[in-house]
């Protein structure tokens, strides 16, 4: 183990050399023996200063195994300076083969995106502010009040609508790394394989703390157990085992939040829905007026457009998902295209073109509004849809 005069050594002509991507990636780990965050730290300036990618991913593994044991035996031998410290990360590493399995699966992202980047939508963020931001930003009045550092949240709405853009924001805001997690990351064809792949995710995510999870398409993971065939079993399973681990039995969950995202939120099982689990909820609507406005601009941005009016097109575009409205920037685009292949030079879009593609549009959000009626008119609400009642009155559905 390196002593602590000769790390300091390094750490000085890593100063003196900031820009030196392999000096930094012999400090990081000569860091795993003694101080793994520190070696996450170092890690992130790796990175962003141009680090080679196989290398940081090998690195974050080494540094995720070694906060797992508990950094005391994190303990390798040192690399020759003037060796390739690429060989040493697989030859000589003393990573568990679990945790550097899970580690290569479940990749933890920073991302540098915050809620302050997502435009409009105000009462949205204003309750995910209220319901979980705020404890979360001040965790020594939550500890006051007995509440510990962690959390789940269900995002629920239309398909389209940026849930899982919000999800990276939330990461963002927290300064936390980010696991996005789908139904095809989890299903195996082998027996147990699933609910190891949930242990995974949830050991990776303490590991690399604090972390957000976030399950995209959560009806298909967290759906209503009910009797059946081999699949409903496995599926069961799965569920059975994102129980245990969002219960904390075997490792306490303090630093890691649990997001999910459903259009279906009717189909989620109550089990997960109980106090102390997934408790909170957050409707994410359509784009409000500025929201539209930011991505159209975004969308037509680079692109050959004359003078268009996207205050005028986001005014008749109400209800329109994200995705619908990028649909209609793209189709302008082509209609764009082809006129400027007829003609022999650039025609570039207009204000009367995006009209007319939204005059042929029906947003997909309607047909959302549509199946969620009579969940609302005969099924039990648990205070789940109260947001989503007062969206409805506001704008006119019934």
């Amino acid at each position: 183990m390196a002593d602590a005069g000769f790390l300091a050594l390094i750490e000085a002509e890593v100063a003196r050399e900031p820009h030196n991507l392999a000096l930094r990636e012999d400090f990081i780990v000569l860091l795993l023996q003694t101080d793994p965050d520190r070696a996450a730290a170092e890690l992130a300036t790796f990175e962003a200063n141009g680090g080679d990618a196989s290398r940081a991913q090998v690195l974050r593994v080494r540094i995720m195994a070694a906060r797992l044991r508990g950094n005391d035996q994190a303990a390798t031998p040192e690399p020759a300076p003037s060796s390739p410290l690429v060989g040493s990360l697989y030859e000589d590493s003393v990573v568990d083969d679990d945790a550097a399995r899970d580690a290569s699966l479940w990749p933890a992202e920073r991302p540098v995106v915050t809620l302050s980047d997502v435009a409009g939508l105000h009462e949205v963020k204003q309750h995910l502010d209220s319901t979980f931001l705020a404890p979360l930003r001040n965790p020594e009045l939550a500890a006051a009040f007995g509440q510990k550092p962690g959390g789940s949240l269900l995002m629920y709405g239309p398909p389209g609508c940026g849930k899982t853009f919000i999800a990276r924001a939330i990461a963002g805001d927290l300064g936390a790394s980010f696991l996005h997690v789908t139904l095809a990351d989890l299903l195996s064809k082998w027996l147990g394989d699933s609910e190891k792949v949930v242990q995974g995710v949830f050991r990776n995510a303490r590991a690399a703390s604090p972390c957000v999870i976030f399950f995209d398409e959560f009806d298909a993971i967290g759906a209503r157990r009910t009797s059946g065939g081999g699949g409903s079993q496995a599926m069961r399973m799965i569920l059975t085992q994102l129980l245990e681990e969002l219960d904390g039995v075997k490792s306490a969950n303090d630093g890691v939040y649990f997001l999910a995202a459903t259009n279906r939120p009717w189909d989620i099982d109550p089990a997960l829905r109980r106090p102390g689990r997934i408790d909170k909820t957050v409707l994410v609507l359509p784009p409000d007026r500025v929201a539209r406005q930011a991505i159209l601009d975004n969308e037509l941005a680079g692109k050959p457009a004359a003078e268009v009016s996207t205050e005028r097109i986001a005014a008749a575009t109400q209800g329109f998902s994200g995705a619908d409205l990028s649909h209609v920037v793209r189709s302008a685009l082509q209609r764009a295209l082809t006129a400027s292949m007829a003609a022999g030079s650039v025609v570039p879009v207009t204000t009367q073109d995006l009209v007319s593609v939204v005059e042929s549009i029906t947003p997909s959000t309607a047909s959302w509004f549509d199946q969620i009626a009579p969940v609302l008119d005969y099924g039990i609400d648990d205070g789940t849809f109260e947001q989503l009642r007062a969206y409805r009155v506001k704008n006119g559905y019934r």
